[in-house]
């Protein structure tokens, strides 16, 4: 019987689960391309991803520069979200009275459109950093709760039982039980308000700002610079992937015996 071939290099380059998205990625843009090509869809409706290469080229030190003010403000945001939120869940997770309390007008605060009370902050709080890194905490502190609360509900009580029986403190229990099998849920909570705490930067931004990735967008918007606007998406679309990244790193670091199949397939080199 021949023996079975060895997968070549070119092919075992091909099937890296880390290049795949960037062949998806190459598949989409030629798609962008081609179809602006085939149906002449004009420049002032669709840009040609040439032309928002162009711009990333060019005006790349602008864009850097623009970008920092959004990232400050979603990382701010984003702590805050993690700082509250997990404890939050541990009040409602742990005490039926503050979740009958707490968790319905935290369901309800969601129904309301952010965009709709982001100009409150800036009457309160001004045009500064203050109320992007509100919107941020808005957007990102309700993902947290969830995942953070259904975690610690996920712990058996068998093993809480247990650990008090070999009298173990209400605190080490906690420590020992309770927070690393939550753990998983936790971050999966981040990874979510991580990205979603990018949109509550932008947010922020629309509303009243002269600096930042969505001040950009907004004065693209109204000088009908798609390109530009375009380039500005791309520059959010990196920043969230970066920072949805380096949760996902920090995670693997912390809970190196579970790791997210999803992330897996994202970023397993």
């Amino acid at each position: 019987m021949a023996e079975a071939k060895s997968p070549s290099g070119v092919s075992r380059v091909l099937n890296a689960a880390w290049l795949r998205p960037f062949l998806f990625l190459a598949v989409i843009v030629a798609a962008w391309d081609l179809s602006i090509r085939l149906f002449h869809i004009p420049a002032y409706q669709i840009p040609s991803p040439g032309d928002v290469v162009a711009v990333l080229w060019t005006d790349w030190p602008e864009l850097l520069w623009q970008s920092w003010p959004t990232t400050y403000a979603t990382i701010c945001g984003f702590a805050l979200s993690a700082l509250f939120g997990i404890p939050t869940a541990m009040l409602i997770a742990g005490s039926r009275t503050v979740e009958s309390y707490v968790y319905p007008l935290l369901v309800f605060s969601q129904s309301v459109p952010k965009i709709a009370i982001a100009p409150l902050f800036v009457v309160w709080f001004g045009f500064g950093i203050i109320p992007k890194v509100i919107s941020a905490f808005l957007l990102g502190f309700f993902p947290v709760v969830v995942s953070a609360v259904q975690g610690f509900k996920s712990v058996d009580p068998d093993m809480v039982d247990l650990a008090r029986a070999m009298q173990g403190s209400r605190f080490r229990v906690f420590c020992a039980v309770n927070l690393p099998h939550a753990m998983p849920a936790i971050f999966s909570g981040l990874k979510v308000s991580v990205t979603l705490a990018v949109v509550g930067a932008v947010v922020g931004e629309f509303v009243g700002s002269n600096s930042g990735i969505g001040y950009v967008l907004q004065r693209s918007i109204g000088t009908f610079d798609l390109p530009t606007m375009f380039a500005a998406l791309v520059i959010l679309a990196l920043l969230g992937v970066i920072l949805f990244w380096i949760v996902d790193r920090i995670e693997r670091l912390v809970i190196p015996w579970h790791v997210s199949q999803r992330a897996d397939i994202i970023f397993a080199a």
